[in-house]
């Protein structure tokens, strides 16, 4: 790279970090959780939904806003099919699932539609979602972000509101390698992050002995890089990956042991930052 492209380059990446940005809230919402991983296959969108409705088991009024343009998951993960219906033409009403009220660009398209559209396509996408869904008195969205840093992460970082964000990851030297581009975005653009979570950190066999398949300590000791908080550790399991197949996310059944886990990291996340 030459001298004159890395110095407008460092300019651009500054200003970012200077520009006090005009940050709205979501309508129709108390408070907003970002879910973000910036690294794809990390099981982030099942960590948003089980999250979610662990959130709505301590009696708190859920939505989902699913901001992945390229590759919502929102209708697989609960079943939704159909379309939203819209009010005078201009604005989405939320379709409801389990008690929660959700959108998901995946609900506005049909399922086999590739989304081939380039960055300001995206930004309109998600102004959208952001400001013509018409929410209906919530206490929380919890929006499952799109792996990576690019226009969907800038657009929310510079127009959304965002009371906090929960980075997850494995802990896999791989991954964790995007996690510390992401934690380094949000601290430039002033996303609070409440801390970070190890996810698929280990497979319990029937011997009953764990089996850390992509590592261990990672997400940890990055969060210790960063000055961050480690809120927890979630396994693999299962039954994790049969509910979600089938639409109906583990937590609603409080019961389970994973759901205890979604279910102590709500209660804390709530207690600090959404009483």
């Amino acid at each position: 790279m030459s001298e004159k492209k890395a110095k407008t380059a460092q300019s651009a990446k500054d200003s970012i970090s200077l520009n006090k940005f005009n940050k709205k809230s979501i309508k129709g919402a108390r408070f907003t959780l970002m879910i973000s991983s910036a690294k794809g296959g990390v099981g982030k969108s099942t960590f948003a939904v089980n999250l979610a409705f662990a959130f709505q088991n301590l009696g708190m009024k859920v939505g989902i806003l699913d901001a992945d343009i390229y590759g919502p998951s929102l209708p697989k993960l609960l079943n939704l099919t159909g379309k939203p219906e819209t009010k005078d033409g201009k604005f989405i009403i939320p379709m409801e699932k389990y008690g929660a009220q959700c959108i998901s660009m995946g609900l506005l398209v049909s399922e086999t539609t590739p989304m081939m559209w380039r960055g300001p396509m995206v930004i309109s996408a998600i102004k959208t979602l952001t400001e013509k869904v018409l929410w209906n008195d919530l206490d929380l969205i919890v929006i499952d972000m799109p792996p990576g840093t690019g226009d969907t992460q800038l657009t929310f970082a510079q127009s959304v509101k965002i009371d906090g964000s929960i980075i997850i990851s494995t802990p896999q030297s791989l991954a964790l390698n995007d996690v510390r581009r992401g934690i380094q975005m949000f601290d430039k653009t002033g996303i609070d992050i409440i801390g970070l979570v190890d996810n698929m950190c280990f497979f319990e066999g029937d011997d009953g002995k764990k089996y850390n398949i992509f590592g261990e300590a990672g997400v940890e000791e990055t969060a210790k890089e960063f000055g961050k908080d480690f809120l927890g550790k979630i396994p693999l399991h299962t039954d994790l990956r049969i509910a979600s197949d089938k639409g109906r996310p583990l937590s609603l059944n409080a019961d389970h042991k994973i759901s205890k886990i979604f279910n102590d990291l709500a209660k804390r996340i709530k207690k600090t930052n959404f009483e």
